[in-house]
């Protein structure tokens, strides 16, 4: 049963690496999907794609930048469509020689797809090196967040990251359309940045109708609706 689109591919993987201990979160920093395990520095990080392909590769070669935990992740075609799925030897093996891990994902009509590790990540492999202040920005996004409110793999998606977050606490301290100041707007909402979040004004969902009182916008209002299951996983 082939995948359509490369978000088919999320679940199980999810699934797979959280049975395996590891919080997952998806499109974090423009990486498919990021984990970390307790007791663990190193971020996980998967990229995906419907079939392997020199893009994938490519992204997985960058991702070791930020990881040496990386793996690639495709579809496994049952009914052997296609040059690729011919040659998963292969594939491993060059996986194996640039030091990221291969994921594949086979399908099935009437039971849960089955998630097979072809090969693990190898540091020693790897001639890439781990860029800390990249890593460093990687993980403060993923702790950040706090949920999993993406689904790996999307495109032309808006996506939920830490600042929009803050943002969405932001208004729905200010969702009664009472005129405020910021550093009330910060107590109510938990947020330390509340004043750069209102004064920056990035979303257009705020409105400084005097000195020092902002009030929320429509387009705020209709944020707080279309965003309300984040607000309502930190409630």
């Amino acid at each position: 049963m082939a995948v359509r689109h490369e978000t088919e591919l999320y679940k199980p993987i999810k699934n797979f690496f959280e049975i395996r201990g590891y919080e997952i979160k998806s499109e974090v920093r423009h990486c498919d999907l990021v984990g970390m395990k307790q007791g663990e520095e190193e971020p996980l990080i998967v990229e995906m794609k419907k079939t392997f392909n020199l893009p994938l590769l490519l992204q997985g070669m960058e991702r070791l930048k930020l990881s040496s935990n990386v793996y690639l992740a495709v579809e496994r075609n049952r009914h052997k469509k296609g040059a690729h799925n011919q040659r998963w030897s292969e594939i491993t093996a060059l996986c194996r020689k640039i030091g990221v891990g291969l994921i594949t994902v086979t399908h099935f009509k009437t039971k849960s797809p089955f998630v097979e590790i072809l090969c693990e990540p190898s540091a020693f492999a790897s001639s890439k090196p781990i860029v800390k202040t990249r890593q460093s920005r990687l993980v403060q996004e993923f702790k950040e967040r706090s949920g999993d409110y993406n689904v790996g793999g999307s495109h032309g998606q808006k996506i939920v990251t830490s600042y929009r977050e803050k943002a969405l606490r932001v208004a729905h301290a200010m969702r009664d359309g009472t005129p405020m100041r910021p550093s009330v707007v910060r107590d109510l909402s938990g947020t330390s940045s509340a004043a750069a979040i209102l004064q920056r004004n990035y979303y257009g969902w705020f409105e400084r109708v005097s000195r020092g009182l902002y009030v929320l916008t429509p387009a705020g209002k209709e944020a707080l609706e279309e965003y309300h299951y984040v607000i309502e996983g930190r409630l």
